[in-house]
């Protein structure tokens, strides 16, 4: 990989990492709203959940960012991706006493965030597939084929 391959993947991971980065750490300072939307998916133990959601997205976004096992924490954002879309944004969202239009507008959103959640798998397949390059501590272990 060139020099300037090895710098566009670092910013490549430095973007992926941040959603997850900021996410997780809101879930865990403030858990009560994934909570709900656990619950609502019909899951339980939504607290439980919630925090170890929290802790998934900040460990696996910081593994991201920094490239430390690249791989392994692509392939299970890849997942996560896939799996919360389609448990938490594939179908239409009813809020009781909420008016129609207001419905449309969260129907839409949730589309949105389906598809960003599937784009995003997509990405983080393409880490996983490739590796973290050579700015990351993955190549300085010797896990990474980094030639400048």
């Amino acid at each position: 990989m060139s020099n300037s391959q090895n710098v566009l993947v670092l910013i490549a991971r430095i973007l992926l990492s941040f959603i997850f980065i900021l996410s997780g750490f809101g879930k865990l300072t403030d858990p009560a709203g994934t909570a709900g939307m656990i619950t609502g998916a019909g899951l339980p133990a939504a607290t439980a959940l919630a925090y170890l959601a929290g802790v998934f997205e900040l460990v696996t976004g910081l593994a991201v960012l920094v490239g430390f096992q690249t791989k392994i924490a692509a392939w299970a954002l890849a997942v996560f991706c896939v799996f919360t879309g389609l448990v938490f944004h594939s179908g239409t969202v009813a809020v009781p006493g909420w008016p129609d239009a207001a419905l449309g507008w969260i129907n839409a959103l949730n589309g949105i965030m389906l598809m960003k959640n599937i784009t995003l798998a997509g990405a983080y397949i393409l880490l996983a597939t490739f590796g973290a390059g050579a700015y990351s501590i993955d190549a300085r272990r010797g896990l990474v084929a980094a030639r400048a």
